[in-house]
Parts: C-alpha cells; sequence; structure tokens
C-alpha cells in the first residue's frame, strides 16, 4: 500500500517533510499540498518533481480531497487546531507539527474530537522520542539500570536566536521538547513548575532574558533542572543526565571524528538543529506510515501528549511572569491514551 499524504504548510518544516517522504521514505507519496503562500506550495511541488500533486487553496478543502489519506500539519502554529479537528471529522489521520494546538483548552477539545471517533488518528511531531541517544536512555530508566530516577539535568543551547525570538519563546519553541520527551523517559506527571534567570549574557537582544533555568518536579519526586541557553554562540548543544538510585545515565555525544591538528586535540559541534535529528524526523515519520498500512494503531507522541505539553508549558510561562513555583494541573488522563494514572508517589 502506498499512503497517500496532503501536506498543510510549505515553509522550512513542511518542504523538508516533503523531501523525506519523495526522497528518503517507504510507503507513502506526497498527492496534494496547500500554504497561504500559493507560489510557496507551487515551489514545492516543483522542487521535488511532484508533477502528480494537487495545490488546494486551503486546508479545508485539501482535507475532504478523497485522494489524500493521510494529513502533514506544518502550518504556523495557531492553524493547527483547525486542521487536525478537521482531519478527525474527516476520519483521516494526521501528523501535527508541534504545536497541537497554541492553547491547552484547544489540545483538550482535539482529545475530546479523537476519543468521541473512537480511534487513535493524530501524532505530534515530537521527534525526540525516535532519537536512538532517547531511546537508550529510556531502555535504561525501564530495565531499572540505575534504579530508581531521582534527579534529572538537561541543557538546551542553540549558537544564536532570531531577533523575534521572545523570552516566553524559550519554552513554548525550545524547552518544548524537554517537557515531551522527560514526560516519556520517565512516564511520570510534572506538578510544578520554576523559572530562574541567571546573569544575562551580552550576546542576547535587550527584551530577551537568556539564559534561564527551568526546574519541573514530578509527581513522584523527580527533580529535573534544565538550562536554557539560546545564545550560547559555541554550537547546538542537547544534553540530558538521569541521576539514579545505583547510577547515573547520560545522553551519548553526536558522533564524530576527533582530530589532532595545530596542537590541539578536538572534535567538530554541531551548529543546526535540523542536523542533530535528521534521523529521528525520519523515523517518526517512517513510523506514522508503517502503522497506518500495516493497520496498526499509531506508536508515536498521541494528543494527549500534546496536552500534556501544552499544560506544563503554559505553567512555566506563567513561572517566568511570577517568579514564583507555579501549579501544573493536568486533567485525568483518559483510558483511551493508555490509563489513568503513571508513576505513584
Amino acid at each position: 500500500m502506498t499512503l497517500r499524504i496532503g501536506v498543510i504548510g510549505t515553509g522550512a518544516i513542511g518542504r523538508d517533510h516533503i523531501r523525506r517522504i519523495t526522497c528518503n521514505l517507504s510507503g507513502a507519496e506526497i498527492v496534494a499540498v496547500t500554504d497561504v503562500n500559493a507560489d510557496a506550495a507551487a515551489l514545492a511541488i516543483e522542487s521535488y518533481g511532484l508533477s502528480g500533486a494537487k495545490i488546494y487553496p486551503d486546508d479545508l478543502s485539501l482535507i475532504a480531497a478523497p485522494e489524500v489519506d493521510a494529513i502533514l500539519v506544518a502550518s504556523w502554529g495557531p492553524a493547527h487546531q483547525q486542521s487536525v479537528l478537521a482531519g478527525i471529522a474527516a476520519g483521516k489521520y494526521v501528523f501535527c507539527e508541534k504545536p497541537l494546538a497554541t492553547t491547552a483548552a484547544g489540545c483538550r477539545e482535539i482529545v475530546e474530537a479523537e476519543i468521541k471517533h473512537g480511534t487513535r488518528l493524530v501524532q505530534v511531531g515530537f521527534m525526540r522520542r525516535y532519537d536512538s541517544g532517547y531511546i537508550q536512555l529510556k531502555e535504561a530508566v525501564e530495565s531499572g539500570f540505575i534504579g530508581e530516577p531521582l534527579m534529572i539535568r538537561c541543557a538546551h543551547r542553540n549558537p544564536s536566536s532570531a531577533d523575534l525570538y521572545t523570552t516566553d519563546m524559550a519554552v513554548t519553541d525550545t524547552f518544548i521538547h524537554e517537557i515531551d520527551v522527560l514526560h516519556w523517559l520517565v512516564n511520570d506527571d510534572y506538578v510544578s513548575a520554576r523559572v530562574a534567570f541567571p546573569k544575562k549574557t551580552r550576546n542576547a537582544l535587550p527584551h530577551l532574558r537568556d539564559p534561564q533555568v527551568i526546574t519541573l518536579e514530578t509527581r513522584g519526586g523527580i527533580l529535573i533542572t534544565t538550562e536554557i541557553f539560546v545564545n550560547c554562540k559555541y554550537g547546538y548543544d542537547i544534553q540530558c543526565e538521569i541521576i539514579g538510585e545505583e547510577g547515573i545515565v547520560r545522553l551519548p555525544e553526536v558522533a564524530g571524528i576527533t582530530y589532532r591538528k595545530d596542537a590541539q586535540l578536538g572534535m567538530n559541534l554541531l551548529m543546526d538543529w535540523k542536523d542533530r535529528f535528521i534521523d529521528s524526523y525520519d523515523r517518526e515519520l517512517q513510523d506514522f506510515i508503517d502503522c497506518i498500512n500495516q493497520n496498526r494503531t499509531l506508536q508515536g507522541p498521541t494528543s494527549w501528549d500534546g496536552y500534556v505539553a501544552a499544560v506544563t508549558a503554559d505553567a512555566c510561562v506563567r513561572a517566568q511572569e511570577s517568579g514564583q513555583e507555579e501549579a501544573i494541573e493536568l486533567d485525568e488522563k483518559p483510558e483511551f491514551y493508555g490509563g489513568i494514572a503513571l508513576r505513584s508517589v
């Protein structure tokens, strides 16, 4: 079977997904695209020789098209909710880049719509769950290799940020990936968030507070601290260390050659997040395609995971503004997504 996919949004990430589905992955083809900029949609089709793909004027007409089996949502974040809900109403599978919706209420509406439909139709694009290093961490935690996790220390560093990048985006655009992958790693809901601002780097624009340190506490008592530093200059650097009762495991460094040159021993670092997680992007979409083609339940991040991320991010933004610890209050997890309880105290 060849899954026929319609792409909503042909910006940078949308074009990259079109490229990987067309050139790297198996079992799917792009048959439709739409974008608020019709020229961008046409260019995306032309760039990858998709002469058989049709350009639609908007997301709703693309979703309704009979030749479209599944939808890939890569549009502007505030437009995601409408597209995902329309996809569910049409009974079509949806791969949605983060955010699932820009509000927790919007994510909850999608959750309710999916439950009412009765089938898991939505996968959210939290690609870190498909990274080989994080998978190894997950296996170490679940096997009891280090005993019960007690603390987690993380860092998310970017060489620079765009002029329009704001302090709250450090949560909603950057830390959001840690929110999801750490929740998945330890299978434990968050209960509170705090944010501290160290001395500001001179490399940040006046409107941006950078770096910042976010602390989450889980229901089971695990304390998670994450440094967000989006103007670190030296490279794109993702770190994660889990401290357990009987040992410590760390996210492996990205593979690369070491060199001896000019009286130095060194290794090159990545500068672009797309390079760091390029394999993960391939794996998440291939898994989405395979599950549908093989008539299996989707295995990737769910609408519920999108809701958890939204509620947690909202609390972190409140903590940025208040300077106080903020509670994270999640609804009870529906049985539709695997039960009502995670790790207990």
